[in-house]
């Protein structure tokens, strides 16, 4: 495994961070920081924020790039909803991020249950907006409908990685599935932000690269991130190289020109870094067609 350049290292406030995890297990509940392994966790507990992972710990695909556990999932557990809401509003969020794993056990793969997340979180807190990073249901759109029935501000499902990579490192889903999730949402219901999200250092090439974001820019995404892909552990997809901070700034660039409305694209960048300044240039910027 590479070494990691000093870019990639971070600092932070270890009381702050340990205030937010212990309010996570008193509330019994999950969060992507900690299951995938994010290395913004300490920066973000440190701000008292954190993105929920919902429908518990376990995952029904084993994409090779991620550090979620896969293996048979538990059940649903009809309280959740309520304890996320609950630790929104004790940290007093104003823009709550709630991720889940993938169950394809289930017939709507979660997304009742995401919506009944993001209903009691409107219901706890009012005034804060919502965003959701989703599976892609199996392009089932009865379950997006779920979802985009419940309202969220953003909703967010990753591409993950070009199309070419796609079907190796994460075999069970579909490149273009995902992009037509991206589309359906956007022509469903266009006042609704999309977002997506993809890593490099996989072995990815610069035409793949451009490929990619052109078909970002054909299905009308309003926000991309590009992040590094950093190799959980030996088993995983090899790390092929670390991306200077220089290259993810002409990256964004690239991807500006194609015109998506905004990028943000930085070394320590994931899904749901910074999420509420995203969605704040978005609006800014007027890039929604309702705003």
């Amino acid at each position: 495994m590479l070494k990691k350049p000093d870019w990639l290292k971070v600092s932070f406030n270890e009381d702050e961070v340990a205030d937010v995890a212990d309010l996570i297990i008193d509330l019994e509940l999950n969060t992507v920081c900690s299951e995938a392994a994010c290395p913004n966790r300490g920066e973000c507990f440190s701000a008292k924020t954190a993105t929920f992972m919902v429908m518990g710990q376990y995952c029904t695909r084993d994409c090779r790039f991620c550090n979620v556990t896969s293996t048979k999932p538990e059940a649903l557990d009809p309280d959740e909803p309520e304890r996320v809401a609950k630790a929104a509003a004790t940290l007093g969020l104003e823009h709550v991020v709630v991720t889940q794993v993938t169950r394809d056990d289930l017939a709507d793969g979660g997304a009742g249950h995401m919506a009944e997340t993001i209903e009691a979180l409107r219901k706890h807190n009012p005034t804060a907006t919502i965003e959701v990073l989703v599976s892609d249901y199996r392009g089932d759109e009865r379950a997006i409908d779920k979802v985009i029935a419940a309202k969220p501000d953003v909703y967010a499902h990753n591409v993950e990685m070009p199309r070419a990579l796609s079907k190796t490192v994460r075999p069970d889903a579909d490149y273009d599935r995902s992009l037509a999730v991206l589309d359906y949402v956007k022509r469903t219901a266009p006042s609704i932000l999309t977002k997506t999200g993809f890593m490099l250092g996989l072995g990815e090439s610069d035409e793949e690269i451009g490929e990619l974001l052109d078909d970002l820019a054909k299905v009308k995404v309003d926000i991309v991130t590009i992040g590094q892909y950093l190799q959980p552990t030996k088993r995983h997809a090899e790390l092929k190289r670390y991306v200077t901070p220089d290259e993810f700034e002409t990256y964004r660039q690239i991807a500006l020109a194609k015109g998506i409305g905004f990028v943000v694209s930085t070394p320590l960048v994931r899904s749901s870094y910074k999420a509420a300044e995203a969605v704040a240039a978005v609006r800014q910027r007027d890039l929604s067609p309702t705003l």
